[in-house]
């Protein structure tokens, strides 16, 4: 017997962070203050990026190497699925992420506080996802650093993803947290989001994903759209 895909569940509007959020301080910079305007897609916006075989390697996912040595900091496997409203898989959808080093630090020109840079640690990566919507990491467990946004202002750790649809308009981003972070309580970030949807933004020990004497595992399942759908910065899907 043919078994449908659950109906689609709209997103609720309830669970959306706000363009404006007055304890995130930049956002009143960033958000439009003008209604949007819409722009004709041409040819370049609808059938790039190309992301075939040979552009992404095995490599791009490992970012534990570079420069001829290895990163410095704990070794963690972050893993999971990106998947639709039904939970259906995405497949061979890029996914990219970036973050600071063990010492909480950035390779960029923007980021001075006197934390150490690891010769060694890029901060970036890619990966596609399988058939099946697997995509798969190694990386360092970054560290909590401190940013100007208030009075002894310090970021939980986390790990930026950015995903790419079949097109160069299909992109959404997002970040990930892990468990029991002790800075939660006082970041304007993880709590611009509401409360019955910041969960989805932690991601999960998985202790089957361990590499024995080698790496720590966390699970993060991505969800694009639909009730379950993960936090994007930028959301504009529709119901």
């Amino acid at each position: 017997m043919l078994q449908l895909p659950p109906p689609y569940r709209g997103i609720d509007k309830n669970e959306e962070a706000p363009l404006d959020f007055a304890d995130y301080r930049t956002t009143a910079l960033r958000h439009p203050k003008q209604p949007l305007v819409l722009l004709p897609q041409r040819l370049g916006e609808l059938t790039g990026p190309a992301l075939g075989e040979g552009r992404v390697t095995a490599a791009d996912a490992d970012l534990t190497l570079a420069r001829g040595g290895e990163a410095s900091g704990q070794r963690i496997i972050v893993h999971g699925r990106v998947l639709d409203s039904d939970h259906t898989p995405v497949p061979h959808t890029l996914v990219e992420i970036w973050q600071a080093n063990a010492a909480g630090r950035y390779r960029h020109q923007g980021d001075r506080w006197p934390a150490p840079l690891d010769p060694y640690f890029e901060g970036v990566g890619r990966t596609l996802t399988d058939s099946d919507g697997q995509y798969s990491f190694t990386t360092i467990k970054p560290g909590i650093y401190p940013w100007g946004n208030h009075h002894n202002a310090w970021r939980p750790a986390h790990i930026h993803f950015s995903l790419f649809g079949r097109a160069f308009t299909q992109r959404l981003v997002t970040q990930m947290y892990f468990p029991d972070d002790p800075m939660f309580f006082q970041d304007p970030i993880y709590n611009s989001v509401p409360e019955g949807a910041r969960q989805r933004m932690i991601s999960v020990f998985d202790y089957s994903a361990t590499r024995g004497n080698w790496a720590l595992g966390y699970r993060f399942d991505i969800v694009l759209r639909g009730r379950d759908a993960t936090p994007f910065e930028e959301d504009d899907h529709d119901e």
